[in-house]
């Protein structure tokens, strides 16, 4: 008789009305499978969530929903900079109930709380790559100790700037996502300092999140924004100078799945933030490579090899988005960051050659969890 392993089942923590769910629901029916089973993050939150044996669990951005945003931040307008230290204690509790909740149940979790907890604070994340080896910009804010002891406010953030070498450095929330809280701040002569940012401060003092960027020049505001942020915890790296592509700076964001270098996007702007929800363009990728071979590289072992080393810092968690520095002419990568949930790129197929060719980000994932679940379920007759 023909033995043939169970199907995979899926089950996702998420937010129902998500884009990101929605994407995933589309990917898990378009391999043939049932769809998969909501556990919103408000059942999560408030201890109604449940799993079942034998499901394989994904855990997706909590983001975009403002009752699970006020759950998490303790703030009332989803606009709100602050609470991102309080998002965090509540989130890893979070998915730490979900991890007893998936165990107890007999079902497989697709993330690992304790890469969570790391993914999600810019100084451990930092510290781990670079213990392992990966370029990342200079840091005095990286790994456990700057945990222990965090920059308390704009005066010590000034007294890095005052070192070699720092006169440009980002400033950003330890917890931070989607360039929230971040702040890109130079120091030229004089004194004069001059911060581009995407918060936004209103006459109160309040802190609000906006998709146009300011540029602040008056160091009593600069100072006071972080001031405003410093409880939340601060990360602070040095501003590398960036390649550009039509005269504009450059940067990638580069998924991992499964070990994989399978999606890449060149991300452009015309300032030093070139996420694509503030203004930031999808580049040209073709001319992005061709730059690579042309400064002396290799774009698969100069380029996505570092990320899919940068992921492998992160063993038990199966896909990540690697936001991927260039250095001025194409020559070297640094890794800026590595993304828990940073997979949000609608119609984008894998990269030629990759498992994922063809294949959007969601397809790539879902595809490789059946591989994996096929691989080691034990066959029923």
């Amino acid at each position: 008789m023909t033995r043939t392993a169970p199907a995979v089942s899926f089950a996702v923590v998420g937010n129902p009305d998500n884009r990101r769910t929605a994407l995933f629901q589309e990917a898990v029916r378009a391999a043939g499978l049932p769809a998969a089973r909501v556990v919103p993050w408000l059942h999560v939150l408030d201890g109604r969530a449940a799993f079942r044996a034998g499901e394989s669990v994904r855990i997706d951005s909590p983001g975009e929903d403002p009752e699970v945003e006020r759950l998490l931040r303790g703030v009332a307008d989803a606009t709100r900079v602050e609470g991102t230290g309080r998002w965090y204690r509540r989130f890893i509790e979070a998915v730490g109930t979900v991890r007893e909740g998936v165990r107890a149940a007999g079902g497989r979790l697709l993330a690992d709380p304790d890469d969570l907890a790391v993914l999600f604070d810019k100084r451990l994340c930092h510290g781990r790559l670079a213990a392992a080896g990966i370029p990342v910009p200079a840091s005095p804010t990286s790994g456990p100790d700057a945990v222990r002891t965090p920059v308390r406010g704009w005066e010590e953030v000034r007294a890095v700037l005052a070192r070699p070498g720092c006169r440009r450095a980002f400033v950003k929330l330890a917890h931070g996502s989607s360039a929230s809280g971040v702040l890109a701040v130079e120091t030229g002569a004089g004194g004069r300092v001059r911060a581009t940012t995407s918060v936004e401060r209103a006459p109160s003092g309040a802190l609000h999140n906006s998709l146009r960027l300011s540029r602040y020049e008056d160091e009593r505001v600069i100072g006071a924004i972080v001031d405003a942020l410093a409880p939340d915890g601060l990360h602070i790296e040095r501003w590398l100078p960036k390649a550009s592509q039509r005269g504009r700076s450059a940067d990638l964001r580069v998924v991992v799945t499964s070990g994989r270098a399978t999606h890449a996007v060149v991300r452009t702007a015309r300032g030093p933030l070139t996420n694509l929800h503030l203004g930031g363009a999808r580049g040209d990728l073709a001319a992005a490579v061709a730059a690579v071979t042309q400064a002396g590289g290799d774009w698969e072992t100069d380029a996505l090899a570092v990320c899919e080393r940068a992921a492998a810092a992160f063993p038990r968690t199966p896909c990540v988005g690697v936001d991927l520095l260039p250095a001025t002419g194409w020559r070297s990568f640094a890794v800026g960051e590595v993304n828990a949930f940073g997979d949000l790129l609608p119609r984008l197929t894998g990269l030629p050659g990759s498992p994922a060719e063809g294949q959007d980000t969601y397809a790539a994932q879902v595809a490789a969890v059946r591989q994996d679940h096929h691989a080691h379920a034990p066959a029923r007759p």
